[in-house]
């Protein structure tokens, strides 16, 4: 029961914020999209490189990761690589990344709790880190969008039972805005109208057109 005189203007400790979260970039390689049939792969490249950008522009910590880089799956994908130049990418031979030293050491060097994570297949993974992090205490993020699976089929059984198991499904535009969550924090508000542009489709083109009509600040 809600206690009025508790009420008050304050965000909910359950959003993410540039300050309680590390995304985790797993395995964005050749050869994972090339068996990617879950949706349009020139999408969720989109949606990554949308996802990466948001994590820059606020300064996130971020943990990349690839499976058989040199054997089997070939270089994360050069795009993202270029967000973080200077980002160390740990290559692993687990498909679970969470059963890899350095992926885990990486992470637990970001100080976060909240991870956000999105990689390349949802079902096997994205799977199995994100119930291996909640048994151990994280509250994971699955952004869906970044994320693919083999099928259809596959990338959505994959996102139920991460629900069943206590993530939480998001998308990458849905990250970036409860980043920012004020139009009035300027200092990044052109780099998030920014990226919007560039990655948000027809939202994107509708901030070019609101903005040339109404004048720069106007608001995403």
């Amino acid at each position: 029961m809600v206690n009025i005189s508790d009420v008050t203007a304050a965000p909910s400790p359950d959003l993410l914020t540039p300050d309680n979260c590390a995304v985790l970039f797993v395995d964005h390689q050749p050869q994972m999209f090339f068996g990617t049939g879950s949706g349009d792969r020139t999408s969720i490249i989109n949606s990554t490189l949308g996802l990466a950008k948001a994590a820059k522009v606020f300064d996130v910590p971020v943990v990349l990761s690839t499976v058989a880089a040199e054997s089997f799956s070939g270089p994360i994908m050069p795009q993202l690589a270029d967000v973080f130049p200077e980002q160390k990418i740990i290559d692993r031979t687990t498909m679970n990344a969470w059963e890899d030293i350095n992926f885990v050491e990486a992470v637990k060097a970001t100080g976060r709790k909240k991870l956000v994570i999105a990689g390349l297949w949802t079902e096997v993974c994205v799977v199995l880190p994100t119930l291996s992090a909640i048994s151990q205490g994280y509250e994971v993020y699955v952004v869906t969008d970044a994320s693919g699976g083999v099928s259809p089929q596959a990338h959505e059984h994959a996102i139920e039972r991460m629900v069943q198991g206590g993530a939480i499904p998001v998308t990458w535009v849905q990250v970036l805005l409860e980043l920012q969550r004020d139009w009035a924090r300027t200092e990044t508000y052109v780099p998030v109208t920014e990226v919007v542009k560039e990655h948000g489709g027809a939202y994107g083109l509708g901030l070019v057109y609101a903005q040339a009509v109404m004048g720069a600040h106007a608001a995403g």
